[in-house]
């Protein structure tokens, strides 16, 4: 269900109050238009947690980059917070000409990861995160469970790959050297991660 306030001072007090809870960390302003994003389940927020220790461990700590987890990532120098997004975990590279500017990083990642949570947005968010370039993403949906990779082409995000239970297809991400793939699991499919380079292993 969407709804829409056509009253400030309520709208005011909605988001004040949403700020002193701390449930606006995952809230987006595209274009000037506020985005309340539901709150991650307690899956949600265990696969993003243990993809961005990955990330740490493959780019981070060997100084390859940055990996980020929950961040504001915007296209505007003047006035960010009108107009940004928030990926569940994203890369930098050392390379990469994006900005951090402390409360946002002005330009895309390399790598955004988007974990689909019930009627939020993340398939919405593409035309964005292609219009900062940023180079690769990966959507990890639940329902049902597909891992698809989209890499930037042309100016716009296109889907390469899409590996489910299945089919058993394996992504392989350009921006990192990783192997993504979804497996049979005790009570879920289970995301498989290969890091092509050293051959290591990790199942979330």
């Amino acid at each position: 269900m969407a709804l829409l306030i056509n009253d400030q001072y309520v709208e005011e007090r909605l988001i004040a109050e949403r700020r002193e809870k701390g449930l606006d960390h995952r809230d987006e302003i595209w274009d000037g238009v506020y985005f309340m994003s539901p709150s991650p389940n307690d899956l949600h927020q265990d696969l993003a947690g243990r993809i961005y220790a990955i990330l740490l461990e493959v780019i981070q700590i060997p100084g390859l980059g940055e990996a980020r987890f929950g961040l504001n990532v915007t296209d505007r120098a003047d006035d960010w917070t009108q107009n940004y997004r928030c990926p569940d975990v994203a890369v930098y590279l050392n390379e990469n000409p994006a900005e951090n500017r402390s409360s946002h990083w002005l330009g895309g990642p390399d790598l955004a990861v988007e974990i689909v949570s019930k009627h939020d947005r993340s398939y919405e968010k593409l035309d964005f995160y292609a219009k900062v370039n940023t180079r690769e993403v990966i959507i990890l949906d639940r329902d049902p469970w597909k891992l698809v990779l989209y890499r930037l082409g042309d100016g716009e995000l296109k889907e390469v790959a899409t590996s489910t239970v299945e089919n058993g297809v394996i992504v392989t991400t350009e921006s990192v050297p990783l192997n993504w793939e979804l497996i049979t699991g005790e009570e879920r499919p289970a995301v498989k991660v290969r890091q092509v380079d050293e051959e290591r292993d990790w199942v979330l």
